[in-house]
């Protein structure tokens, strides 16, 4: 956590620095430079783990053997001063009832992310607007922004925008792995539905836009994409994305949606989900014991409380078992030097998507978010660039909401 006196002290030191004295620092400095940041993490789905009887957000959890990738003691020692939780809805059938449960849980995960909040409220305070970081990180605790991932939580009902927004969401990100009513996905094994952005999706962005609620376009297809910035009167993000040009996947942006990002305004969040910064190596055993929990189980998202501690114990011995070759930091700065190419420094920040699948080798979990700033550092950004990418890009479009 930010102490407040250094606090005051490196940031109006580090305002004064040029490139050269930055990669002059030592690593006593570097870390200092580091607290003297604003630094902002857009996407990440510690929520699901709130609804866990056996998780205490208060506690210090191993991310090797619990998977945990973020608690609060580890943001005070990631120096992390603002969070995005999302209320993460995992797909069920696009009906009357399947709409009611995805609304109902949603509701809950709310629930849980104002119980956690009250219950460490000498630790975390919730923010609604881009300036109330600033304000929470000078009492010395860690600002906790709300986002949607999944615009299934609102089903087919636009007016679920502005009740979530008067629960403190400051984004929706409109889709997830597969098509919903709002539009299609990236990675719908099924393909294509609306052939992008469906007409109710049109009235979907037109409130948000109406609302303030930014518009995340991580997971919609290249179509939806570009038909959401056809509407659009706001600047729109990607919460969680990387360069397609450097991983080829769906999930990713190219080189031409970059480029229209910036000329919308936008920001695209540095995933540092390793699928997305590399492509893996292929691992058929871990696939294979990944696919044997999936049958054993049943589809997560359908299962009972008790149920999904069951799966994700499963799920997590498999990557102990069977781990994954992880990508590193030096290959997410490659993306955000691509980035920074085709679309312009004013268009990156960071958003790790810890706890939903986030994690290479050297940023493991937000306890190493340092290793990011120092490679920046290495590479010759700037202290104005640095403290763009760590959180004032995405509170410029916030401001413009």
């Amino acid at each position: 956590m930010k102490n407040i006196v250094l606090f005051s002290i490196v940031a109006t030191l580090f305002q004064a620095c040029n490139t050269e004295s930055l990669s002059d620092m030592n690593e006593n400095e570097i870390m200092e430079f580091h607290n003297s940041l604003i630094t902002i993490d857009s996407h990440t789905d510690t929520p699901m783990r709130f609804i866990r009887e056996d998780f205490d957000f208060g506690e210090y959890h191993d991310p090797y053997t619990t998977g945990s990738k973020i608690d609060i003691p580890r943001m005070d020692e990631g120096m992390l001063d603002g969070v995005f939780l999302a209320v993460f809805l995992g797909q069920r059938d696009r009906t009357a009832e399947g709409n009611e449960i995805a609304k109902q849980k949603a509701s809950q995960i709310f629930d849980s992310i104002y119980s956690v909040v009250d219950s460490y409220s000498d630790k975390l305070e919730i923010a609604l607007k881009p300036k109330d970081v600033y304000k929470i990180a000078k009492k010395g605790k860690h600002a906790v922004y709300i986002g949607i991932e999944n615009g299934y939580a609102i089903g087919n009902d636009v007016s679920l925008i502005d009740t979530f927004y008067n629960r403190g969401a400051n984004y929706i990100t409109l889709c997830h792995s597969i098509n919903n009513d709002i539009c299609d996905s990236s990675t719908d094994p099924e393909g294509l539905e609306h052939n992008g952005l469906s007409e109710f999706g049109v009235e979907v962005v037109k409130r948000m836009n109406e609302l303030g609620v930014m518009i995340d376009l991580s997971h919609a297809s290249d179509k939806s994409f570009y038909d959401v910035l056809e509407v659009s009167k706001k600047p729109v993000i990607a919460s969680h994305s990387c360069a397609r040009s450097l991983c080829d996947n769906p999930r990713n942006l190219d080189d031409d949606m970059l480029k229209a990002l910036a000329e919308n305004g936008g920001v695209i969040q540095m995933c540092i989900l390793s699928a997305y910064v590399e492509t893996p190596e292929p691992n058929p055993l871990r696939d294979s014991a990944k696919n044997a929990v999936r049958e054993l189980h049943g589809n997560y998202y359908e299962l009972s409380d008790s149920g999904k501690v069951a799966f994700i114990e499963d799920w997590y011995k498999v990557d102990r078992d069977f781990p994954q070759k992880l990508s590193n930091v030096k290959k997410v700065v490659d993306h955000i030097d691509h980035i920074v190419k085709v679309a312009g420094i004013d268009h990156v920040g960071i958003g790790t998507d810890f706890d939903g699948g986030g994690g290479v080798e050297d940023c493991y979990d937000v306890s190493q978010l340092p290793n990011i700033t120092r490679e920046l550092i290495k590479r010759g950004y700037s202290e104005k660039d640095i403290r763009k990418i760590w959180g004032e890009n995405l509170l410029g479009v916030m401001e413009k909401m």
